[in-house]
């Protein structure tokens, strides 16, 4: 079968949707982020350039920002969809902003959450949306129920409320009450909701509301997914009782499998206050976690419903043997791939063109709301081994490739 020998190398698919100036583009901000001391530099000046007015917005927008973010706004990532979408490739919208605290604000990004989700709704294209739920929860209060709960018990439903002040059980209350409302809209919508991992000293009660919430949506199908981080030694283990746990209360259990995003922060805070590192000890260790995720999560299709969210070739690739070794159709409702926007297009586009269900997380909103994200970006291109080196030989074979061709007509 012509899957089994699906490359990545196919530079011409691949940026089939980027203009010469674009890739360009996109070739000079790779190769800044190759320079380590250039990134550290650019994250701690870039935020607070940001805060006191400096005039850089134009020049985020026209590199970081137009590299990983859809647009400012709902109606200016229309473009990007309508590009995509004549690749075969969908999106995962979400609503970029983080950090705000204040029952106001979160109460404003619940509306937001909820006006991405009806617009969603009405593009054929949008399957699926995002949302942080401290996007709308006070992180200490996160944080609060977290430390009650010792048995790490998320995936039963279960948040340990007898912790917290009357005060605290109502904040508690309101915030079920708004990821209900998203999720409700996304039902009636027929969107999906992917709810985003956090540190794993807030993740247990994120865990706990979210099963609630497939207790409730995913009877039929899956409205609600789970992220699930396996840079983390102990995610392997919760995925198989999240699961055990949903045949055992008849629903769908949704996972979006990642690989992680907080390691060496989650590492820091472990070594300062002196108490195990949740993360794997190398990365082979994740790899080997990631792809029993994957086998596990696809011997049990119809039941789990997944989100094969990963840069990594290898196990993109393992995930395509799997699908193809149990003739499972490339297109079958419950597994998906996703790749972030700005980056892996090599796997998204040639995935795509091979029939796979495949997307881009596609995060929008305006450029100082979206900045924790690109500093995490740009941080990430510049730590992860080879990443920012692959992505950069991938351009530039295309970049000749196109001056090849244009050589020779």
């Amino acid at each position: 079968m012509a899957a089994y020998h699906l490359s990545f190398e196919n530079t011409e698919n691949a940026f089939a949707y980027k203009s010469d100036k674009e890739l360009k583009q996109a070739r000079f901000l790779f190769s800044t982020m190759s320079y380590k001391s250039l990134v550290k530099l650019g994250t701690l000046l870039t935020p607070a350039l940001i805060k006191f007015g400096f005039p850089v917005k134009g020049l985020i927008r026209k590199t970081i920002f137009g590299q990983f973010v859809g647009g400012e706004s709902l109606e200016e990532t229309a473009n990007v969809v309508d590009k995509l979408e004549k690749f075969g490739v969908n999106v995962i919208l979400d609503y970029g902003v983080e950090g705000k605290e204040g029952e106001e604000n979160f109460e404003h990004s619940c509306e937001e959450f909820i006006r991405v989700v009806k617009y969603a709704s009405g593009q054929p294209n949008i399957p699926f949306i995002s949302i942080k739920v401290t996007g709308f929860a006070r992180f200490s209060l996160l944080e609060k129920l977290d430390a009650a709960a010792n048995d790490r018990s998320g995936f039963t439903g279960n948040v340990h409320t007898e912790v917290l002040t009357e005060d605290e059980k109502a904040e508690w209350n309101r915030v079920v009450e708004r990821m209900d409302r998203i999720i409700g809209a996304a039902a009636s919508g027929n969107v999906a909701v992917l709810v985003d991992a956090e540190e794993t000293w807030i993740q247990d009660p994120v865990d706990a509301v979210t099963m609630q919430m497939m207790e409730k949506y995913n009877r039929n199908r899956a409205v609600v997914y789970n992220t699930i981080q396996l840079y983390r030694s102990d995610r392997l283990q919760f995925l198989k009782d999240s699961f055990e746990e949903s045949v055992k209360r008849n629903f769908v259990c949704g996972v979006k499998l990642v690989r992680g995003a907080y390691m060496e922060k989650e590492r820091k805070r472990a070594a300062e206050l002196n108490y195990p590192s949740p993360i794997q000890p190398d990365k082979a260790s994740t790899d080997g976690d990631y792809d029993a995720a994957l086998k596990y999560s696809i011997d049990h299709l119809g039941k789990i419903s997944l989100i094969v969210a990963t840069h990594n070739e290898n196990s993109s690739l393992y995930a395509v043997r799997l699908i193809n070794e149990k003739k499972i159709p490339h297109n079958y409702p419950d597994i998906h791939f996703s790749q972030l926007f700005g980056m892996s297009d090599n796997i998204t586009f040639n995935l795509a063109r091979e029939g796979y269900s495949v997307s881009k997380y596609l995060p929008f909103g305006p450029i100082k709301d979206v900045i924790p994200y690109l500093m995490r970006r740009a941080q990430e291109n510049s730590s992860v081994a080879g990443q920012t080196g692959r992505e950069l030989s991938l351009i530039k074979k295309e970049i000749a490739r196109r001056r090849f061709k244009k050589r020779s007509i």
